[in-house]
């Protein structure tokens, strides 16, 4: 074990045991408390990748264990409430990979029909099922998984109201937080290292500008109808080249935005209809994006108690070619399969073909199946191709991985 923990790593890594410990701690007197619940779980995470690296730095293989406890508890008869969901990986490869962050540390205040909350939160916005468009509160954390699913704690005050109309919610989102990339020795990276030290921003309060966003949702008919806003910092950053060192490096560059986000979801017997439109407008320019599509489910597929879904969406970004993700002319089809046994076995598959170029596509593989009532495993595999440099995808051409994961949960 001592060749896993670098002494380089250990000593960022003291404040985060600490907390580990102290959460550790909490779980014995817990049970004595009956308002104070701790959860969480702790993963035991491996990656193969399949070939060579296009860096001689950058290992095969990849392992790493994740901690994510959960503490939850409540008073004054359920109106108050406290959630803190603390996050630490330690990576054996990536020294930018190990790393801690809160996750969420909000306090709640319900009323009948309202809620208010303050301090490290998440916020999900979306429908479809291979990019969230209209996702814009929290910042992606890049190093914990490729489809940018894994989000970071942002700061923020938030206020809901819950009437027979439709719910709305307003967000201050008082601190940025930046985009977190692989180090020197990490895979799944672009192919110029991101200089995290020296991003630049737009606004001459760079992350300390406050930003705020507010959405509106209710059920009109067969549809859910999400309407959102945004302005403040985007999330997404452009890259600059910066060749001023040693070796040239890419440095983040956070412009201001404004967006308007719309998402839709239909259920209509066995077909679900799903959509993400946004408009995006920055000083590069405005432009608009969309993901729509649609998941058809067969229950009981051949007399059996499998449920087999089928999944294709179209994505498309009127920037082309300067989007800043792959999915500006891209088509991509999937299936879900329900296995409805006692162990929640489930598969989903997916491929993702660019409409423009024939030799750039993205698959992955995510499954996984409960082993008791607290061991979990899970597969997830990811392969990419493409051949032209310009492509996104391109920088990716050699990291195809099958990632094997032990899950424990408490």
């Amino acid at each position: 074990m001592s060749a896993f923990f670098h002494s380089s790593v250990a000593g960022r890594l003291n404040t985060f045991a600490a907390m580990a410990v102290q959460c550790l701690l909490l779980g014995h007197v817990s049970s004595a408390q009956a308002d104070i619940e701790l959860t969480g779980k702790v993963i035991l995470e491996h990656r193969f990748f399949l070939q060579d690296a296009a860096e001689p730095r950058q290992g095969d293989n990849q392992t790493s264990i994740l901690f994510e406890p959960e503490i939850y508890t409540q008073w004054n008869d359920g109106d108050n409430a406290l959630l803190f969901k603390p996050f630490i990986r330690l990576d054996e490869q990536d020294s930018e990979r190990t790393h801690g962050d809160i996750r969420e540390l909000t306090w709640f205040q319900f009323g009948s029909d309202w809620e208010v909350k303050a301090g490290m939160g998440k916020v999900f916005w979306g429908q479809t099922e291979s990019q969230h468009l209209v996702d814009v509160i929290n910042q992606t954390d890049s190093i914990e998984a490729v489809d940018g699913e894994d989000k970071l704690g942002q700061p923020m005050v938030s206020g809901t109201l819950i009437r027979d109309w439709g719910t709305t919610s307003l967000f201050v989102l008082p601190y940025f937080r930046e985009r977190t990339f692989p180090g020197i020795e990490g895979r799944i990276r672009p192919q110029l290292l991101v200089d995290t030290d020296n991003p630049i921003y737009e606004s001459s309060q760079e992350r300390h500008h406050i930003d705020w966003a507010a959405r509106y949702s209710h059920t009109l008919g067969d549809w859910d109808v999400g309407l959102s806003y945004f302005d403040g910092t985007s999330r997404e950053p452009f890259f600059i080249a910066d060749t001023s060192g040693a070796a040239p490096v890419l440095r983040p560059w956070y412009l201001q935005m404004t967006q308007i986000g719309v998402d839709l979801l239909s259920v209509v017997d066995s077909w679900l209809l799903k959509f993400e439109g946004i408009s995006r407008d920055t000083s590069e320019g405005r432009f608009f994006a969309m993901t729509g599509g649609f998941e058809y489910t067969q229950v009981g597929i051949m007399d059996s108690v499998m449920d087999v879904g089928w999944l294709m969406e179209y994505q498309f970004d009127d920037r082309d070619q300067s989007a800043t993700g792959p999915g500006q002319n891209d088509l991509f089809v999937g299936s879900r399969i329900v296995f409805n046994d006692v162990d929640g076995t489930e598969v989903l598959l997916g491929y993702v073909q660019d409409l423009d170029d024939s030799s750039s596509y993205s698959a992955f593989i995510e499954a996984g199946s409960r082993i008791n009532s607290q061991l979990k495993w899970s597969l997830d595999a990811w392969f990419f191709s493409a051949d032209e440099p310009t492509d996104l995808v391109y920088a990716f051409r050699r990291d195809d991985f099958i990632q094997l994961n032990l899950e424990y949960y408490f």
